[in-house]
C-alpha cells in the first residue's frame, strides 16, 4: 500500500513520464521511451527516464506490508 508521502515523492516522475509522452506522441518521427530502476540505500529508489536525455528522480521505496 502507497503512502502520501511516496505519492507525493514520484509524482515528479509520473509527470515527466507523461510530458515526454505526449512529446513522443507529437513527433513527427519515431520515438522511444525507457524507464530504467536502481535500487539505492536508505529504502530509496533512482529512476531514469531516457528519451533522448536522462532525467533523473531519487525517490522513497514504498513501504512492504
Amino acid at each position: 500500500m502507497k503512502t502520501t508521502h511516496t505519492d507525493t515523492q514520484t509524482e515528479p516522475v509520473k509527470n515527466k513520464l507523461l510530458e515526454l509522452l505526449d512529446e513522443v506522441l507529437l513527433h513527427d518521427g519515431f520515438g522511444d521511451i525507457r524507464v530504467e530502476v536502481k535500487i539505492l540505500k536508505r529504502r530509496q529508489k533512482e529512476v531514469i527516464l531516457h528519451c533522448g536525455k536522462q532525467y533523473r528522480f531519487v525517490v522513497d521505496s514504498p513501504l512492504q506490508g
